[in-house]
């Protein structure tokens, strides 16, 4: 089974200036031919040459700078001369993706300026991949760096019979000067999972801002419209689930984030992150509601080779108006956010029905080492232990649903190893503290803390 990178979403996490390695992979083929340029006889100098204290890339929209920069061996603390930095030039050019390259000193700084040939590098992907809640699935997927004049574009599909997804989006980065980016995500999703007792669809579109004032401090601003419903609700279900059928809810949204993180610390150091993220659904309706979440993650060392990981996510969703939320408005922590559980596997039921609740937290610590090195990226096992819980409704039907809070626990194994930039984390785990009613996942796969 192939698995594949999420595409990045509304272009969070795509560099300032996009770029792609893809289009390199092609050229670097073309590297050793390129070599023998550098196997100039050093002149004998008159005087010592100046040492390059640092290298610098310009230009470099899609290939990435640390590729260039490796490719013909170029690298700070050199005394390079005139000869060898015209050899560097050459060697670039052989690799057939620049129309230009020019290697020149300012002060200690070692300058390569280069002119990319490929404007317009993408991919198109077919996969099969599995999901930790709705298993295996087909997938199609699509991206281009200038689909539209300095503008990137995804588009990814995945489909089996019990869930099907849509996501989307269109970004700009520096569209409103050096700080301030433009994007566009849209997203539509319809399941019928076998266990659970009624069917939702969806969609929403949501234009933004995204202001990033320093490589670790990133805002957003997006005012979207959403349509979603639930329906076919099983006549056995629970009332409460019976209740809370709808029709097409139609209606503007609101959200806010604030994301910051430590950037690009040392493996050696410790790393911190933060995000808090707030919407405001269903504006101007009868069903208007508020949802809070935040997210934490913490890293530190201990050792060469060997890390401490801490998390925590945790949020609310209330009725704005004293309203009540419904089913595919509230959290339902499991699988992947919550190792151990299965998807609606723990929080409120009622007739054997999850609920979600309107208010979940779970936190996590794991013990991370390297164990190996595959394609130049270490391969690590780690040792985890997850709690928490899902709580709280409006309606708990005069008394008969036990919405309050218990503490559930899960232990398990992880390996994690990165899929292109993507991290990903394997794992196997089974839950040490459990209520009645509660299903187990023992085998997923998620996005691992990246720092």
């Amino acid at each position: 089974m192939h698995l594949l990178p999420e595409l990045p979403e509304g272009g969070r996490g795509i560099p300032r200036a996009a770029r792609s390695s893809t289009v390199f992979a092609s050229a670097l083929a073309l590297t050793a031919v390129g070599l023998w340029s550098l196997a100039v006889v050093r002149p004998v100098p008159a005087a010592a040459a100046p040492v390059m204290r640092a290298v610098e890339v310009r230009g470099a929209q899609f290939i990435p700078e640390a590729d260039i920069q490796a490719t013909c061996g170029v690298e700070p603390g050199i005394d390079y001369w005139d000869e060898e930095l015209r050899a560097i030039e050459s060697c670039l050019m052989l690799t057939g993706v620049f129309e230009t390259v020019t290697l020149t000193r300012e002060g200690d700084v070692l300058v390569i300026e280069v002119v990319e040939l490929n404007s317009r590098p993408g991919r198109v992907e077919a996969s099969l991949k599995w999901d930790s809640e709705a298993g295996g699935m087909a997938g199609l997927s699509f991206e281009r760096y200038n689909l539209l004049p300095d503008i990137y574009g995804a588009l990814s599909l995945s489909y089996n019979a019990e869930a099907a997804r849509l996501k989307g989006s269109l970004y700009r980065a520096d569209a409103f000067g050096e700080t301030l980016d433009w994007g566009l995500d849209f997203h539509g999703t319809r399941s019928d999972y076998d266990d659970a007792a009624y069917a939702e669809e969806g969609a929403r579109i949501e234009p933004y801002l995204a202001w990033t004032p320093s490589p670790g401090l990133r805002a957003e601003l997006g005012l979207g419209y959403r349509g979603y419903r639930m329906f076919d609700v099983d006549p056995a279900a629970s009332p409460l689930l019976l209740a809370e059928e709808t029709d097409w809810i139609e209606a503007p949204y609101l959200r806010a984030s604030l994301e910051w993180r430590t950037f690009e610390p040392d493996q050696g150091q410790a790393a911190y992150a933060a995000r808090l993220t707030q919407y405001a659904w269903n504006l101007g309706s009868g069903d208007a509601l508020l949802d809070s979440r935040i997210a934490l993650d913490a890293r530190w060392p201990l050792g060469a080779d060997t890390r401490l990981l801490a998390g925590l996510d945790a949020g609310a969703v209330w009725g704005a108006e004293g309203n009540d939320t419904r089913a595919i408005d509230r959290f339902y922590p499991g699988s992947a956010s919550f190792r151990g559980f299965a998807p609606r596997g723990l929080g409120p039921r009622d007739a054997g029905d999850a609920l979600g609740g309107t208010r979940y937290a779970v936190a996590t610590l794991e013990v991370q080492h390297d164990v190996t090195v595959i394609g130049g990226r270490p391969l690590r096992g780690g040792v985890f232990v997850d709690m928490g819980g899902a709580w709280g409704l409006e309606n708990t039907l005069g008394g008969t649903i036990d919405d309050e809070f218990h503490l559930r626990s899960s232990a398990g194994l992880s390996v994690s190893f990165d899929v292109g930039e993507v991290p990903v984390s394997l794992f196997v785990a089974t839950p040490i503290k459990r209520q009645d009613g509660d299903r187990s996942q023992a085998f997923g796969i998620s996005v691992a803390a990246q720092f």
